[in-house]
């Protein structure tokens, strides 16, 4: 069975990534270097302490997958602010493309079995003027798998974007909860009422990582914190 998705969120900074990691991690397991992640456009570089530049995300991919295939395939966007992506192209002159961007992803699919391809921000993040990511989805066509960050506000969010995944004639195959806010008052029943409206299912929910566990600034997820992740779900 082929398993490729893309990985939406009801935000930014709610856990794609940590998702995408994960379901990685679990279909490389299964069968070891079939899985690939592909990510349209990253924004926001650091230097590691060799002085060279990467991608917290990226750099969270190359823990679970082969980190042989060059990073252009894997995102052929790589933009230094973290901000909206269009905002920062624009910033730097240059130009976000539909068609580059899904072919990326399409020489990526040719060499591999299974793509999780990662949206940046929320589903509507705009890439220009007049697409966004959305339109990215569109074009490559295969089943979403909504992330949503457990926080205040997450109901109205998540029924939003589940909205307009319908209205885009897309399939949503299944949605994660991910525990952002250890704090959050009534998580069970947020889920619960979720679960109650949302017609895809459930597919896991990510407990609030541990202290141990938690994403230091400008570093990848550690390889601990993706299995923790991925024990938490199931694939579609």
């Amino acid at each position: 069975m082929k398993h490729s998705y893309f990985v939406a969120g009801t935000d930014t900074e709610i856990g794609k990534t940590l998702v995408t990691a994960a379901l990685i991690y679990k279909l490389n397991t299964l069968n070891p270097g079939s899985a690939c992640a592909f990510k349209p456009v990253v924004a926001g570089t650091y230097r590691n302490g060799d002085g060279m530049l990467c991608n917290e995300d990226l750099e969270s991919y190359a823990l679970v997958q082969d980190p042989t295939i060059p990073q252009s395939t894997i995102c052929p966007y790589v933009l230094d602010t973290p901000a909206a992506p269009h905002l920062v192209a624009a910033a730097h002159g240059k130009r976000l493309e539909l068609d580059r961007m899904v072919q990326a992803y399409q020489t990526l699919q040719s060499r591999v079995t299974h793509v999780i391809a990662e949206g940046a921000g929320g589903f509507l993040t705009p890439i220009d003027d007049r697409h966004d990511l959305s339109g990215f989805a569109q074009r490559i066509q295969v089943p979403i798998i909504l992330t949503v960050g457990m926080r205040l506000g997450c109901i109205n969010h998540t029924l939003l974007t589940v909205e307009a995944i319908k209205q885009r004639g897309l399939t949503l195959a299944g949605w994660i909860a991910n525990c952002i806010d250890p704090n959050m008052a009534y998580l069970n029943e947020n889920i619960t009422t979720l679960r109650h409206r949302i017609k895809a299912p459930l597919l896991g929910s990510i407990a609030h990582l541990p202290p141990s566990l938690q994403k230091k600034t400008n570093a990848p997820y550690s390889i601990e914190a993706i299995q923790f992740a991925a024990a938490a779900i199931a694939l579609p």
